[in-house]
């Protein structure tokens, strides 16, 4: 029997998600939660040997929660189930430990034969995800342009950025050029949204 936590802050797809892979006659759901910050606490309690993790969640993301599991929670394998099919999100996921990476829209079987694939120890993609991700490559942005941007998602002035990243504002306007020049946006709005939609923040 596969042992299987659920973590998707949505409710009612949480539900439809337990409900589905509870009638396979070799998972059990043992445990479901609804923020990123309580994976590992419900991991450690349950003990599964799947979590399968939503990657928008409040608390901390899914990716996040995959790279925690895979350091205090090493026997439980982490599969990202999101709506998000954006090649960045991928290679990120992957990079912090997730063992595999489908879609929300995988048809019943499929999300089943994937859990059991990783419960197994193999690694299961998305097959177009893949291609695109392979395709795009690697984000062009540093790790200091990319926590800019993050930051300026919110909207803040360069002093509000500089201040949360303990920078200094001729700093943040060097990396903020440099990452609208990436990635091709109009200006710093532009670029964050460009970097969000491919998965690179």
């Amino acid at each position: 029997m596969i042992r299987l936590l659920i973590a998707d802050d949505q409710a009612l797809v949480r539900g439809a998600l337990s409900a589905l892979l509870n009638l396979e006659s070799d998972i059990e759901v043992v445990a479901e939660v609804g923020r990123g910050d309580e994976v590992v606490a419900a991991a450690r309690q349950a003990q599964p040997d799947v979590a399968l993790l939503d990657i928008e969640m409040p608390g901390i993301d899914g990716i996040a929660a995959a790279a925690a599991l895979r350091e205090k929670v090493p026997g439980c394998r982490a599969l990202i189930v999101t709506t998000f099919g954006r090649p960045g999100y991928l290679k990120r996921a992957m990079q912090a430990g997730a063992a595999g990476f489908v879609v929300k829209d995988t048809p019943a079987p499929q999300l089943a034969d994937a859990v059991r694939r990783v419960a197994q120890g193999l690694r299961v993609v998305d097959p177009v995800l893949a291609a695109e991700s392979l395709a795009q490559g690697d984000s062009p942005l540093t790790e200091r342009e990319t926590d800019v941007l993050s930051v300026a998602r919110t909207g803040g002035s360069i002093a509000d950025i500089a201040r949360i990243l303990h920078l200094s504002e001729g700093t943040v306007r060097n990396h903020l050029s440099s990452a609208i020049g990436k990635t091709g946006g109009r200006n710093r709005a532009d670029a964050a949204r460009i970097a969000e939609a491919n998965g690179w923040l």
